[in-house]
């Protein structure tokens, strides 16, 4: 006699084909938003430079080609501060978009956890991270040095854009020189030229003096004529050098042109800034926004990764509390980070608060609330 066949026991779902496919279904949700976000974050934050200023550097008579060249050198440290905010935003509102189409509710229909939101959302946060760090590495403090020098370019060919009149223009380099220029004429021509090389508390070591000169397009190296260059030893001249043309290569002269955003010490590279604070600690000096520079150049690029946790774990809280965080809730969180943020650095830069404690606050706070997201959604 032969007994009845046992019925195989049922088989867990198969989900690894599902996961995936899921995964790159919200990676494709968020990844046009994120764009979209970064390029309007970025135009917001080069437009208000262009308002506050570049529109008085065109209205004082700067050159249109130069002011153009500043702006566009603007856009790599405009892009490094968006990409953690725009990530945040274009995973507000994806992940919104999901949950509102039901998208989250079919994929937990076919066995997919709503936690699993998290890989993906982290993969591409990891990404805008280390893309970050790299702009603010990379092309971020080669922009600023190209500034800076465009920068000495619109002064020298227009002094009224520093409240100058062209006559008796005195500038002073990062070498301790000061660049006197007798008179500026129209298209660059420079007159009765005189550079003296100072030491603190000493005569000058050095002075040049040249009839007319002229920076080279596009460089920061004037060319002299018809000068002189006198060495000094205990403010007697030591040698005594005459020329018909010579080359002097300028250093930053300071002219920011009122733009501080140029003079952040975060935008150094992080060799130079470690440089820097390392002198300060053997001196015993007090430099509060180059410690808080040095920590924001790490929290700034990982609050990518933070933003994304916090936007998931609200969304998922969204989902299973029946509430759908729309563009304006998006828009409005993504601009209270920003704002977080903006009184923690200010408040580290001035001293009110330790350096690292203002560069990762707003990290913790988003990590934090994510956190908190995430235990009242597991209580649901």
């Amino acid at each position: 006699m032969t007994r009845p066949a046992t019925p195989p026991a049922p088989r867990a779902p198969r989900t690894g084909p599902r996961l995936k496919t899921f995964e790159r279904y919200v990676l494709s949700e968020i990844a046009p938003l994120l764009f979209g976000a970064l390029a309007a974050v970025i135009a917001l934050l080069v437009v208000a430079s262009l308002e506050r200023y570049l529109a008085p550097l065109l209205a004082k008579g700067a050159p249109p080609l130069l002011v153009a060249r500043l702006l566009a050198l603007n856009v790599p440290e405009a892009a490094a501060r968006a990409l953690p905010i725009a990530l945040m935003f274009a995973v507000l509102l994806g992940l919104s978009r999901l949950a509102a189409d039901s998208e989250i509710k079919s994929a937990l229909a076919a066995g997919i956890p709503a936690t699993r939101l998290y890989r993906p959302v982290l993969i591409l946060a990891s990404v805008v991270t280390a893309l970050a760090f790299a702009l603010g590495e990379g092309l971020v403090p080669r922009a600023q040095t190209q500034i800076r020098e465009v920068q000495q370019q619109i002064v020298l060919a227009n002094p009224r854009v520093l409240g100058l009149d062209g006559q008796n223009v005195v500038l002073r380099d990062a070498l301790g020189r000061a660049i006197s220029i007798g008179q500026i004429l129209p298209g660059g021509e420079l007159r009765d030229l005189r550079i003296v090389t100072m030491q603190d508390g000493l005569p000058p070591r050095e002075v040049i003096t040249a009839r007319e000169g002229r920076l080279v397009p596009g460089s920061t190296t004037l060319t002299l004529k018809d000068g002189q260059r006198v060495t000094y030893q205990d403010a007697r001249p030591v040698t005594i050098l005459s020329f018909e043309t010579g080359t002097l290569p300028l250093q930053d002269t300071g002219t920011d042109l009122g733009s501080a955003a140029q003079a952040r010490p975060v935008n150094d590279p992080l060799p130079a800034l470690w440089g820097r604070l390392s002198t300060y600690r053997a001196q015993g000096i007090q430099a509060p926004a180059e410690f808080t520079a040095l920590h924001q150049k790490f929290a700034a690029p990982l609050a990518a990764l933070a933003l994304a946790f916090f936007g998931v774990s609200l969304a998922v809280f969204s989902f299973r509390s029946g509430r759908n965080v729309g563009f304006v809730w998006a828009l409005m969180l993504t601009f209270a980070y920003y704002a977080t943020y903006s009184v923690f650095n200010v408040m580290g830069e001035k001293g009110a608060l330790p350096g690292a404690v203002a560069a990762y606050a707003p990290d913790l706070v988003a990590v934090l609330a994510g956190s908190l997201l995430l235990w009242l959604s597991a209580r649901r």
